[in-house]
């Protein structure tokens, strides 16, 4: 028998747990448990993969691999395992005399780079001219024709943070005021850090796009911003992605050198008078509909990356020691100015730090992030602050513009959970019967005067079927927590949700928090007033039935626990325990 159930954890509980099981028999049995139990395919390729990974490290080390049989990807997978050198000088060898494939042989030549501590053949390879996209892909017709003027930025100068302004009928969204609030305080960070007194700041920047977004100029100036860079355009009254992707460019690499956009019709070789970088250092979107779209198409036509969904940034030094970075191996390498980019993984229970770092011969700006709505305060604005406004004048391509929206419904607005004095919020634990679940949530929240029904993560991140009379219940805007909406009832009731600290973030000052949960270990136990050990299934009906008759009859062996005074919420807590 495995050493625990698999049915009692969902699979981001169940990684962790996996991987630190050693035994592959005790792993076989782990995965006959699961297919006789729920069956999840995910839970299935986790401990699938982790008894390959054990099986591969039984094998023979030296067994010979067939190149010629193994992509590149599989090469570079395989090379990580493999420590010894004269091994690894042999299958050089054995591919130079075969398929002879560039990318594999540098692979190699850097696996032993690695190991011997740079005195590797490619020892000098940081010095030579780096290969342009068509000589190393010869058999593709103009690899890099639609971004040739981003190549000579080798030795770019780069300088502020831009800021993407979006805006909604008209009027700017929260998470823009957000951003530019927080990038203000990173700036002024920044400034104190990095910038010598006899040098000049280096700024915020907004950046508006729209039919008529001069008119919020002032208050882009007022939230932290230094300058004020817009297009006007009356076809621009709604989001399109063509012409905000080719004008927020245009806009980034006005006056470059290269020009922004060689042999095109905007701003060509133009000196920008207000500036005297190439491209700007850093830039934010919000991680909206079409914050998210226009980020990622942006940060390609600028040629570099992007991390989305942050919810925190911030600026500091930091030393890497890949020799993708460093040029070398056994070298460290200090990056000064990087954006440290925060993002919830996927399973929402823990974070990572997403950076954008150089190569030796590679430019990555500008360095850019989406960020969460509601990730940041709202800044009070200061309406003493003054700032530049500069127009952005271009020709837009008709051509852009060929598809229209004719007609369209606007909504009146999301579903707001904050106002109400008790919120009901399921989470995975409506895995039996999703349907049934959400029916309980919306029973018991119908039984009280003012509350409302909210969702965790995995509900709306997870696979489950809803019949449609629910399916309005499991929309992500009505999701609580870090990535979601923070809300502060008179009651929270959070029945199925283990309770990861970026959920406790959305919900945390409510005035009192009930859970109902079937593991007395869940993380919920640690921060909620009153804890009901039982199936939701079970005690919401009661709970429902309970609030309608206007009193709660406990019984000390029915599975609930309450509390009554602190000391008796505390002791209901069961105090010490994870959840």
């Amino acid at each position: 028998m495995p050493s625990f159930d698999p049915s009692e954890f969902d699979v981001s509980e169940l990684g962790p747990k996996v991987q630190g099981i050693e035994d592959v028999e005790e792993l076989e049995e782990l995965l006959a448990a699961e297919e006789d139990g729920e069956n999840r395919a995910a839970v299935l390729t986790v401990i699938e993969s982790r008894i390959e990974s054990l099986s591969a490290d039984d094998e023979e080390g030296d067994a010979d691999l067939d190149l010629a049989e193994m992509s590149a990807a599989d090469v570079g997978n395989a090379l990580q395992g493999i420590d010894d050198v004269e091994r690894l000088r042999d299958m050089l060898d054995r591919e130079e005399s075969g398929e002879d494939r560039d990318a594999v042989t540098r692979l190699i030549r850097r696996r032993i780079d690695s190991l011997e501590g740079g005195d590797g053949e490619d020892e000098e390879a940081g010095d030579e001219e780096p290969e342009s996209p068509e000589e190393r892909h010869p058999d593709l017709d103009h690899p890099t024709a639609d971004k040739r003027y981003v190549k000579a930025l080798e030795s770019g100068s780069f300088g502020d943070m831009w800021v993407y302004c979006e805006t909604q009928a008209g009027e700017l969204l929260d998470v823009t005021r957000e951003m530019l609030g927080h990038a203000r305080t990173m700036m002024d960070d920044y400034n104190e850090t990095y910038v010598d007194d006899d040098a000049e700041d280096e700024r915020v920047v907004a950046v508006l796009i729209g039919d008529d977004p001069a008119r919020h100029a002032d208050d882009c100036i007022a939230l932290g911003a230094d300058v004020v860079v817009y297009h006007e355009d009356e076809r621009l009254d709604r989001f399109r992605h063509k012409p905000y992707t080719e004008i927020f460019a245009d806009m980034a690499r006005w006056g470059a050198d290269p020009p922004n956009r060689a042999g095109s019709e905007g701003h060509g070789g133009e000196t920008a008078d207000w500036r005297d970088y190439d491209e700007p250092r850093y830039t934010l979107y919000p991680a909206t509909n079409n914050g998210r779209d226009l980020s990622a198409l942006a940060q390609a036509e600028l040629d570099s990356g992007l991390a989305s969904d942050c919810s925190g940034l911030y600026i500091e030094e930091t030393v890497i020691s890949n020799p993708v970075k460093t040029g070398s191996a056994g070298t460290n390498r200090t990056f000064e100015r990087v954006l440290h980019m925060k993002r919830p993984d996927f399973s929402g229970f823990e974070y990572s730090t997403i950076l954008c770092l150089d190569n030796p011969n590679r430019e990555f700006h500008p360095q850019g992030a989406s960020v969460i709505p509601g990730s940041f305060d709202l800044p009070d604005p200061d309406d003493d602050r003054e700032g530049l406004v500069v127009e952005h004048d271009a020709d837009l391509d008709d051509d852009w513009f060929r598809v229209d929206v004719t007609e369209f419904d606007r909504l009146e607005g999301g579903v707001d959970l904050t106002g109400h004095d008790v919120v009901v919020a399921v989470g995975r634990g409506i895995g039996d019967d999703p349907t049934r679940g959400i029916e309980l949530a919306v029973d018991l929240a119908e039984a009280f005067e003012d509350a409302d029904v909210g969702v965790s993560r995995g509900i709306v991140t997870g696979s489950y079927n809803f019949d449609g009379h629910v399916e309005r219940y499991t929309e992500e805007e009505r999701q609580i927590g870090e990535t979601g909406q923070v809300i502060e009832p008179e009651i929270y009731i959070a029945a199925g949700i283990s309770g990861a600290v970026q959920h406790k973030v959305g919900c945390d000052e409510s005035d009192t928090i009930v859970a109902v949960n079937t593991d007395p270990d869940a993380r919920i136990f640690d921060w909620s007033d009153y804890f009901i050990e039982g199936d939701l299934f079970e005690v919401l009906p009661e709970l429902t039935e309970a609030v309608k008759a206007g009193e709660l009859s406990v019984a000390a062996d029915g599975g609930i626990v309450r509390g009554g005074t602190d000391d008796d919420a505390a002791e209901g807590r069961r105090g010490d325990s994870d959840e």
